[in-house]
């Protein structure tokens, strides 16, 4: 019997049940579960909200709405007071008009005034110098709780890292709170429900602070760059059943003393001396009359602002491959273990020895010829922990708290005997997006190509989409989050992770309406990033629009976008961005192309690429506009879109299809952007070609060109060409370094060769996503899943494989907000196999890369008997069908 359609996974603001809301509008959304059965969808839905779990609609009440909707629906009822908690259900009818309804969700109001924040911000009266640190304060008070408690909240923040504690434990499992923003505008805070922490009577509550951005090491600068110390702002807010409340706030009658971790750096790493834990300091029996009163600070005028996006978490433990190898060298020997997988993140030590007994910690992402670790790529980074034992007979187990590393190789020294594989374990540390999709293929290489390139996003997107987490870096560089934005919205659900981060892309443009580099701004790297880094800015939302269908991000930065263009248009030559006779920044070029140029700019003029992105990014804002039913904007930017391109016509494209600079860049952006006209483009098609045949198809792109060579040749016909860059395994391509036994995307095609060993110290890390980009063109051409632009979303869904190359089969799948996506395919000789699966509440155009006249069935019977699937109307000479929702298993014939 058939299921019935049925609303689940409420989300408010794409976040489940999420606490410390302010928007006073919030997004609501759902999908719908049923069983696989054909044209599944919904027809109506009506939201209730209510103040109480099982109570009548008292916020709001939508009524019904004929619609087929699931998503980026308005809250349109009373707005919330602080604290208070709103209750929803949505009921919705489907197409065979039954009715289900969904099980509570909530989502709660945080602190929304300034004036609702009693707490002050508290801390130790040390603090560290630009080399120096102090040792990391914890901070405690006592307070009484009645027996009736109703609920209780801990809303928290800091400058710099906090861990909360109540009666003895942590509260949540977030790291690295509160997060990393701009401190100088803007702070987050977390809201945490804590009612089942606290007991009748006395109780405690505590925190320990680290340094973290706020005033340890960031980017090449020293410390301290926010600030000197770290502080803790925090209210406890307790409802009883009466309804009465009780608030416990930071203050000066809180107390503070030091423990054992006596030194702490988000970057170069951390030191715990267990002879001076402080055993039990979380509880109420702790006897505390040695600790000092709390240095209460200064509030600095900044927002504290709500928490919009995920937290970091620990997601997953890795064990060593093998026993250790034991080096044995002066002074003493030391024992390096693999976790075989490139990661950021910490490591959990488990020793025994004696009191005093110093371990240390180095951590490498590669090895030397000799097998001792290569830290040269790591720069000024000291990227080393110091476990000081406390002399336990029965082992100790430790892990750092306020730190993390970029590595797959741990070298261990300081232990007096030899050590099994069990004494370390890695504890994989990256913003908490969980993954929503998977591309396997017949050729194992570029399978483990895609698992590089996840873990290349799990080890770069914490807190900020940075660059790599190893060396003295690790910052949120706006060229490499745009050019992969598309493949890590495939991988993982990134739409939270770009709704925080471009809050914060927003904190940091300039006034003049410039875009920096990297976000946060971080002072030493240019205010204006330069084309196809502060284009970001621009490109990120409308990718996370596209994947998630997220209107009310571009609502809410859409006047910072257009500030943007404005600016843009004004420090233009003639319509020419980063004209070589002006006095601009003019940007980062093809970063790291290897186009014969000998520097890390490439030889495709930065003006060139400037015009090209800056007409990209107009038009991209102009679809903005129409998205949000600005007509007039819109129009003028079209308009403006419209010179833009000429002005790069005139002065890069030739009337023999010869495009400025002869590289492979600048034929691909001209191809990519619709910029030459469309009488050359075949020229263009042919001089991209030739290039790439005579170079034995190689690439030679940088971090601008090479995210859409793939799709560049795919869209012009070259399909195959395409395929033989992907299947190259020769330096410089996708596959290199994956039979090198890379586990993580390279920063450099050349990061290593048996030529040359390793490349520039100065910048050559193992772990950078940028060129991981191809991900997006294995998933849309070769699995075959995209888009329609009209529909965003994956609300119609073009389905279109196309096979090439080596490989004999594909599986993509996604997690949409729709539901599982799937196009898996098998060819052999003459007959092509095809599973798909369309989610409820969606359509898909399906294009079978067969000949016309194959002969298509669905088990067994002609697709004229098929349910749910119909010929369309299509331009393509491939046979083309509108499928319904469910799954559906094609075979095509053709031949004898």
């Amino acid at each position: 019997m058939a299921t019935s359609t049925r609303p689940v996974q409420l989300r408010c603001n794409h976040l489940t049940n999420p606490l410390g809301q302010h928007d006073s509008a919030p997004q609501l959304s759902w999908r719908l579960a049923t069983d696989d059965r054909r044209g599944a969808r919904q027809t109506a839905y009506r939201i209730t909200v209510s103040s109480r779990r099982n109570g009548p609609a008292d916020l709001w009440d939508s009524r019904w709405v004929n619609s087929d909707a699931t998503g980026g629906i308005t809250y349109a009822g009373q707005a919330l007071a602080s604290g208070q908690r709103a209750w929803w259900r949505v009921a919705i009818r489907d197409e065979r008009n039954r009715l289900a309804v969904s099980a509570p969700a909530y989502w709660e109001a945080g602190l929304l005034a300034p004036q609702d924040w009693q707490g002050k911000w508290i801390g130790s009266a040390l603090a560290g110098g630009p080399e120096s640190t102090v040792p990391s304060p914890c901070l405690r008070t006592l307070f009484n709780v009645g027996s009736k408690v109703g609920s209780a909240r801990l809303f928290v923040t800091a400058l710099g890292l906090y861990e909360f504690q109540i009666n003895g434990a942590r509260v949540g499992h977030d790291e690295f709170t509160p997060g990393w923003t701009d401190y100088a505008k803007r702070v987050q805070y977390q809201a945490y429900d804590v009612t089942a922490l606290l007991q009748a009577g006395t109780n405690t509550a505590g925190a320990i602070l680290g340094d973290g951005w706020y005033c340890g090491r960031i980017g090449w600068r020293g410390r301290g760059y926010y600030g000197d110390r770290p502080k803790l702002l925090a209210q406890l807010v307790i409802t009883y059943r009466d309804g009465s409340r009780q608030i416990v706030a930071t203050d000066g009658a809180w107390k503070t003393a030091f423990g054992a971790m006596v030194e702490n750096d988000i970057m170069h790493g951390e030191t715990h001396d267990a002879r001076r834990e402080l055993t039990g300091w979380s509880l109420p029996q702790y006897d505390d009359r040695n600790w000092l009163p709390a240095t209460v600070h200064p509030a600095p005028a900044i927002d504290i602002s709500p928490t919009i996006g995920p937290t970091v978490r620990a997601t997953q433990e890795i064990t060593p491959v093998a026993a250790p190898n034991k080096k044995d060298g002066w002074p003493e020997p030391v024992w390096i273990f693999d976790l075989g997988q490139n990661i950021a993140g910490r490591i959990r030590l488990k020793v025994k020895g004696k009191a005093g007994q110093i371990i240390k910690l180095r951590y490498a992402e590669m090895l030397n010829a000799d097998g001792s670790i290569y830290t040269d790529n790591l720069r000024a980074a000291r990227v080393t922990d110091f476990y000081i034992l406390r002399g336990d007979p029965a082992g100790e187990t430790w892990e750092p708290k306020f730190t993390f590393h970029g590595f797959r190789y741990v070298e261990v020294s300081g232990h007096a005997g030899d050590l099994t594989a069990d004494a370390v374990t890695g504890i994989v540390l990256h913003s908490d997006t969980p993954r929503t999709g998977d591309f396997t293929c017949s050729d194992p290489l570029i399978n483990q190509l895609q698992r590089n390139i996840d873990w290349g996003q799990r080890g770069n997107f914490l807190e900020v989409p940075t660059d790599c987490p190893q060396r003295n870096e690790r910052l949120g560089w706006m060229g490499d989050a745009q050019v992969f934005s598309r493949t890590a919205a495939w991988n993982r659900d990134v739409q939270g992770f770009f709704n925080k981060w471009q809050r914060d892309i927003g904190d940091a443009q300039q006034s003049d309406g410039a875009m920096p580099a990297v976000v946060p701004h971080v002072e030493g790297v240019p205010p204006d990033g330069g084309p196809a880094w502060a284009d970001a800015a621009v490109i990120c939302p409308w990718t996370i629009y596209q994947c998630y269908g997220d209107k009310a991000l571009l609502a809410r930065h859409f006047a910072s976008l257009e500030k943007f263009i404005g600016y843009m248009e004004t420090h233009s030559t003639a319509l020419i961005r980063s004209h070589p006779d002006a006095k601009v920044w003019h940007g980062f070029g093809d970063w790291l192309a290897l186009d014969g140029s000998g520097n890390v700019f490439g030889n495709t003029p930065k003006d060139l690429i400037g015009t090209a992105m800056f007409c990209y990014s107009t038009d991209l804002v102009a679809k903005m506009a129409r998205v949000l039913g600005r007509a007039s904007a819109a129009a003028r930017y079209e308009k403006l879109a419209a010179r833009i391109r000429r002005a790069y016509q005139k002065r890069y494209v030739t009337s023999n299809g010869v495009v400025s600079g002869l590289t492979q860049t600048s034929y691909v952006l001209t191809l990519q952007f619709d910029l030459a006209p469309e009488a050359l483009r075949p020229k263009l098609l042919h001089e991209l070609v030739r290039d790439i045949e005579a170079r034995g198809n190689k690439l030679t792109t940088g971090f601008v060109g090479a995210s859409y060579l793939p799709h560049v040749l795919t869209r012009f016909g070259r399909n195959d060409i395409a395929y033989k860059l992907l299947h190259q395994k020769a330096w410089p391509s996708w596959l290199y370094a994956v039979t090198q036994g890379a586990t993580t995307i390279w920063e450099r095609w050349d990061g290593w060769t048996k030529e040359n060993g390793f490349q520039d110290k100065g910048m050559n890390s193992f772990n950078h996503y940028a060129y991981g980009a191809i991900g997006c063109w294995l998933y849309q051409v070769v699995a075959g899943i995209e888009i329609d632009p009209a529909q965003p979303a994956y609300k119609h869904i073009l389905l279109a494989p196309r096979p090439g190359g080596e490989l004999t089969r594909a599986r993509g799948r996604l997690q949409s907000i729709h539901g599982e996506i799937v196009s898996a395919w098998k060819l052999e000789g003459n007959r092509f196999d095809w599973e798909v699966l369309v989610p409820p509440n969606t359509t898909a155009t399906a294009t079978f890369p067969v000949p016309s006249n194959a002969r298509i069935t669905e088990n067994g019977k002609s697709l004229a008997q098929s349910a749910g699937v119909s010929r369309a109307k299509s331009a393509a000479t491939s046979p083309t069908y509108q499928l319904t929702s469910g799954r559906h298993v094609f075979t095509a014939k053709w031949g004898k």
